[in-house]
């Protein structure tokens, strides 16, 4: 999943100073810290919706949720399609890397929090409601206060306690990214530094699974990692050019390491000794590599419709809006209804909601939570405040 702020236009100049070839904007004004504004990359917000409906077809088409083979061709197609969380992971490591570039520290975290939060509390809040209302869609019994609670802190996984929605998995592993992330932000972020990161991270990666060590297995993430150091690769190549080779040749190396834990993943998104083809699971991985690629070379700047930033904005609550409540209204009325109209309906019914989160709820949240993170003591004060003797 992707989760990021809106995907900006970048640089015309390259590390060492000198005019970059390729097609870009005025870089970010260092004197206020924060980045100028910027025009949307448009085709970002483009594939992060398609990222978001493609896993939506992937758990709403199912067999485990209808009992059969219910949309033939599509039900083939939602076998893959779980993918979409690949895609959006490089998406994640391309935006992070592009809104963090400029920006001090306490701004970039301070952004995490805003873009996160408001959405994702009432998405929780919301699940509960309908969970406490009509249960699990695969039976159980509902959620306990406890686990509600451990889901508001977008800890649960590594806190131990079962996610209110099984989406929120890829949660943890973007977390995981930001905070580790921050270290490189810290100091200031140049094209050598964000290199040395991503070389660092993937060596971590390579030792991870092997050292006996669990903390470096938490932070180096090696299963996925590489899809977000390539997504970090393909914005420097966007920003310096097509011929700073080096972030190509840890693309390169990103994809094998890949192809590798594609294995593992296969296995993890089989249902019911469903056999998936790794094969077919590595072309459409290789085929996000491939947009990507395209994307940081700029073929695609030309897919600029204006409707692509909200549908890109929506992506994030009809990610955590779309498993649980979406499988509950499948199971509740899959008897009742032909299965295409209501596919259809329930799929409409996920996309409204989440415009209308995104256009009410968290948009007002986000600028009422930025005032209060970024107020400063003393501000807005009449009277100083007396000491106590």
């Amino acid at each position: 999943m992707s989760l990021h702020p809106s995907p900006r236009v970048l640089s015309d100049r390259r590390e060492d100073g000198r005019p970059s070839a390729w097609p870009t904007l005025p870089r970010p004004a260092r004197s206020t810290g924060e980045p100028a504004d910027r025009p949307r990359l448009r085709i970002l917000d483009g594939l992060r919706i398609l990222a978001a409906v493609l896993v939506l077809v992937h758990h709403y088409t199912r067999q485990e949720v209808w009992g059969r083979d219910a949309f033939g061709w599509l039900t083939v197609v939602g076998r893959y399609s779980w993918m979409g969380v690949e895609l959006f992971f490089m998406i994640s490591g391309f935006v992070i890397c592009m809104s963090a570039w400029g920006r001090p520290l306490g701004s970039y975290l301070r952004s995490r929090v805003i873009r996160l939060g408001p959405a994702y509390w009432f998405c929780v809040l919301l699940t509960m409601g309908v969970l406490l209302a009509v249960g699990k869609p695969f039976g159980g019994a509902g959620p306990g206060l406890s686990q509600i609670l451990t889901n508001l802190t977008m800890f649960q996984t590594p806190l131990g306690s079962a996610e209110l929605d099984p989406s929120y998995w890829t949660l943890w592993s973007e977390l995981r990214f930001y905070l580790i992330f921050a270290a490189v932000a810290w100091t200031g972020l140049t094209y050598r530094k964000v290199l040395n990161f991503c070389w660092i991270w993937t060596v971590a990666s390579l030792l991870a699974p092997g050292s006996g060590l669990p903390i470096l297995n938490v932070l180096a993430n090696p299963t996925y990692s590489p899809l977000f150091i390539s997504g970090i690769c393909f914005y420097l190549i966007r920003r310096e050019g097509p011929r700073a080779g080096e972030p190509w040749v840890l693309l390169a190396f990103s994809w094998l390491l890949t192809q590798r834990w594609l294995n593992d993943i296969v296995h993890w998104n089989t249902v019911k000794g469903d056999r998936l083809s790794w094969e077919m699971c590595l072309l459409v991985v290789t085929l996000c590599y491939v947009v990507m690629a395209a994307v940081a070379l700029g073929w695609l700047d030309r897919i600029d419709w204006r409707w692509l930033s909200v549908a890109g904005a929506m992506s994030y609550p009809l990610y955590l809006l779309h498993q649980q409540i979406g499988v509950t209204l499948l199971r509740m009325w899959r008897q009742d209804v032909e299965p295409w109209t209501l596919l259809l309906s329930a799929t409409a019914v996920m996309l409204l909601a989440s415009w209308l989160i995104q256009r009410f709820v968290e948009r007002p949240a986000a600028r009422r939570l930025k005032r209060f993170l970024e107020a400063r003591p003393g501000v807005g004060r009449t009277k100083p405040l007396r000491e106590t003797p």
